[in-house]
């Protein structure tokens, strides 16, 4: 069973010099998907390419960061049979909800006064 590197990419990225980068790497058409979307509000397009090991996972990530891949994913056990654009997204979606994002820096208060034996309301 194979597994799925897939990249987000903005609208800037030009997705046919991906498509070159990854066949002049070696990877056939039939191991990557471009989705594209019709409608302009859709300004991001998603790559998926099936990676059979480490190698060929480190060349897809490197094709990715060349082309200015905003965020990448990598799917265990999927085949690229299964990597329809509604199951990769569901995938990508329940994968952001259980990430933990960084909370801005909380600044706690400290007493400058030890402690005494006072009390103060």
């Amino acid at each position: 069973m194979s597994n799925i590197l897939a990249g987000l990419f903005g609208h800037h990225s030009d997705y046919k010099k991906i498509e070159t980068d990854l066949e002049n790497s070696g990877f056939t058409d039939s191991e990557y998907i471009v989705y594209l979307h019709d409608d302009e509000l859709h300004s991001q397009y998603l790559v998926s390419v099936a990676v059979k090991d480490h190698h060929q996972t480190d060349n897809a990530s490197s094709i990715f960061s060349r082309n200015n891949v905003l965020k990448t994913y990598l799917f265990e056990n999927i085949e690229i049979e299964q990597a329809n654009y509604m199951n990769i997204k569901r995938f990508i979606d329940a994968r952001n909800k259980a990430e933990i994002h960084d909370s801005p820096d909380i600044k706690i208060k400290t007493s400058t006064a030890g402690m005494d034996s006072e009390v103060k309301f």
